[in-house]
């Protein structure tokens, strides 16, 4: 099933992006879940800036190189994301694990609990993406000048009035898999900027998880899977 809607921002009232927040990350030991000469594989907890915010230096990546002075970052999760992200350890591996982002041979797989029933069992989202300047960090659905952005999903459970989904990004836009599944007409539960004010409320974080991240090493080539489990 191919999913192609129409842009859902602007559905709800603007009110809900105002949403009183304060910067507190959690300060637990991080959880390393691999570390060798070339990658370091941590579990980023909910709430913690991946990079460092214009007004917040406190983030993952100056938490890792507070263990591991050599480490460089590769990709980013959302703040309110949590699970696996990936940090090399030196150059060629940045480089070499930047181009598997690049060409999209990593594999990635996400854990969400969305609002209501999902109706089919698995689906496919192509819907272009583009930041809503005025109302940044709010990403929206722009058919004439967003960048493509494909999101393979399936249920794994449906619940009372919830269904817990897989996602499978396609590509790496931002914001893209709380856009897509608020396109599909189920927020993710926790979502302070998409979700209306009853999904926002069910959560005391954003439901969505990084459980799992596929990849090929930087030193050889062969495949390394990595699972950081879901704490919802």
């Amino acid at each position: 099933m191919t999913t192609n809607l129409h842009n859902p921002i602007g559905t709800y009232s603007d009110a809900i992006y105002q949403r009183a927040f304060t910067y507190k990350p959690a300060t637990t030991p991080l959880n390393y879940i691999y570390v060798d000469a070339d990658i370091i594989i941590v579990d980023k907890p909910s709430g913690l800036l991946s990079v460092p915010g214009k007004q917040e230096p406190d983030c993952l990546e100056k938490r890792v190189q507070s263990n591991f002075s050599d480490s460089l970052t590769i990709h980013r999760l959302d703040m309110a994301t949590s699970g696996v992200m990936v940090f090399a350890r030196n150059k060629n591996a940045q480089r070499q694990i930047g181009l598997q982002f690049e060409k999209r041979h990593i594999e990635k797989y996400y854990v969400a609990c969305v609002s209501g029933h999902v109706t089919d069992d698995t689906g496919m989202i192509d819907l272009p993406l583009i930041c809503d300047w005025p109302n940044r960090p709010r990403q929206k659905v722009c058919f004439k000048n967003g960048k493509p952005a494909s999101t393979a999903w399936k249920v794994v459970m449906r619940e009372a009035s919830k269904t817990r989904v897989m996602l499978m990004p396609k590509t790496g836009r931002s914001h893209q898999l709380r856009v897509h599944m608020l396109a599909l007409g189920h927020p993710i539960l926790g979502d302070r900027i998409y979700a209306n004010d009853l999904d926002f409320k069910r959560a005391e974080r954003l439901l969505l998880h990084s459980e799992t991240i596929k990849l090929r090493h930087p030193s050889g080539g062969h495949w390394l899977e990595f699972t950081a489990p879901c704490p919802f």
